[in-house]
């Protein structure tokens, strides 16, 4: 199962592994909090930039953020890591509901699916 997070969100006793999958580091997290950092698995700062959590780009944001994705080779880690866990936790530390995280979970839904 895949879940998304919030990285300030309770951790919860599921056995799951947590994956930060943000470019920048959340401030006021320790380490201890997050089992793996996929920080390349993050969209690049020029499209973050761009995207700045507008609602209204949600959709070109996707399509730019997979586009990224499918010429990323850590796609694959985090793939492998979803083959050899049974509960792993997307991390991200923005307050939007329109976040990487989000985008990347359906991603991965869509190719695992395939």
């Amino acid at each position: 199962m895949i879940k998304v997070k919030r990285v300030y969100d309770p951790i919860e006793k599921d056995n799951e592994v947590r994956i930060l999958v943000d470019r920048i580091w959340p401030r006021g997290i320790k380490k201890d909090k997050i089992d793996i950092w996929l920080k390349d698995i993050a969209p690049s700062n020029e499209l973050r930039k761009w995207y700045n959590h507008d609602p209204n780009k949600w959709e070109e944001f996707k399509r730019r953020y997979f586009d990224e994705l499918d010429k990323n080779p850590k796609i694959n880690e985090l793939l492998q890591l979803i083959r050899k866990n049974e509960n792993i936790t997307l991390l991200y530390a923005s307050k939007s509901p329109y976040n990487n995280a989000i985008a990347l979970r359906e991603y991965i839904e869509k190719k695992i699916l395939k």
